[in-house]
């Protein structure tokens, strides 16, 4: 069983821009309306794949209350939502996509959080612990979450017996990283943000970087490039995957796909290197369908068989 973590999720809206115009008008085309935050698009990816996950979380107000109805009747029913409520309004995000595929973002904060409500997630998710339980901790943290939360929340679950797959930045990300999650899926920018290092696309320093983490006690770490593919490292060793053509319609979500990939083939108890295929079929089948929206799951098939792994 895979279980979803959203602490911040959102309205997300997407719109086509012919041309960002700042302290101008903007006229939105094309605008995609969806219910998101990277836990969120973890579990739609995952229903996409024909895998069941419960989605857990913060819900606040009219908005929250449109996430959890939405995740509820879901196509194909494949999605269990299980969130805590707060008070306030979940937030709603804008996405500016241009035709180069240049995105630009407008997130709001999203509602707060207070300790009550926060041990009553811990409640939450525990409840659904065990050794066969996967658990995927995905976003950022509205206000009044500590930035020790995945930490803490992945020594809880390890302590029950599960696995956790952590994707966070900054101080939410350096935290995590201290309890070892078994999957960790840093972007570029992050992972060399943690190690205090110029920003760098070369796969084997970044691969150099997902070793160091690997010897804190990190399973696998899942760095994902962009544009460039990604690399993965278990331990010592290391596999660089070339991204894969396709006609981008948008990259918002692409991250989460792959991450949905990865948990779904370890849940299934693939092999590791199925997983890794797995993952950046389902990246780069993400990136073909408007805002974060998953694709069809014949799509994520027929690019599985173009996936290329390279030792590093």
């Amino acid at each position: 069983m895979i279980v979803t973590l959203t602490l911040n999720p959102a309205i997300d809206k997407t719109a086509r821009i012919d041309a960002l115009c700042p302290r101008g008008l903007n006229r939105l085309g094309q605008v995609e309306r969806d219910v998101g935050g990277k836990g969120v698009n973890v579990s739609k990816m995952l229903a996409a794949l024909g895998q069941d996950s419960i989605a857990c979380g913060f819900a606040a107000g009219q908005a929250g209350r449109t996430v959890v109805e939405t995740l509820r009747a879901w196509p194909g029913g494949h999605i269990t939502p299980d969130f805590v409520a707060l008070p306030g309004e979940t937030r709603t995000n804008l996405k500016l996509v241009e035709p180069d595929g240049a995105l630009t973002e407008l997130n709001e904060p999203g509602p707060a959080a207070g300790p009550e409500h926060i041990r009553a997630l811990s409640r939450t998710l525990l409840g659904h612990a065990g050794p066969d339980v996967l658990f995927v901790l995905a976003g950022s943290a509205g206000p009044g979450v500590p930035p020790d939360i995945y930490r803490d929340l992945t020594r809880a679950l390890h302590a029950a017996g599960a696995k956790v797959l952590a994707d966070a930045d900054g101080p939410l990300f350096a935290r995590a990283v201290q309890a070892a999650p078994d999957v960790i899926k840093p972007n570029a920018f992050e992972l060399c943000q943690y190690f205090g290092v110029e920003t760098t696309d070369d796969a084997a320093q970044l691969a150099d970087m997902g070793r160091a983490l690997t010897r804190q006690g990190v399973g696998l770490a899942c760095i994902s490039m962009g544009g460039q593919g990604a690399c993965f490292v278990q331990g010592e060793d290391a596999w660089y995957a070339p991204a894969l053509p396709v006609t981008p319609a948008s990259t918002v979500g692409a991250g989460d796909a792959m991450l949905a990939g990865v948990a779904c083939g370890m849940d299934r108890g693939l092999p590791l290197a199925d997983c890794l295929r797995l993952g950046m079929a389902a990246g780069a089948a993400a990136c073909t369908t408007p805002g974060t929206r998953p694709p069809a799951p014949e799509t994520v098939q027929a690019l599985l068989p173009r996936v290329r792994l390279r030792r590093l």
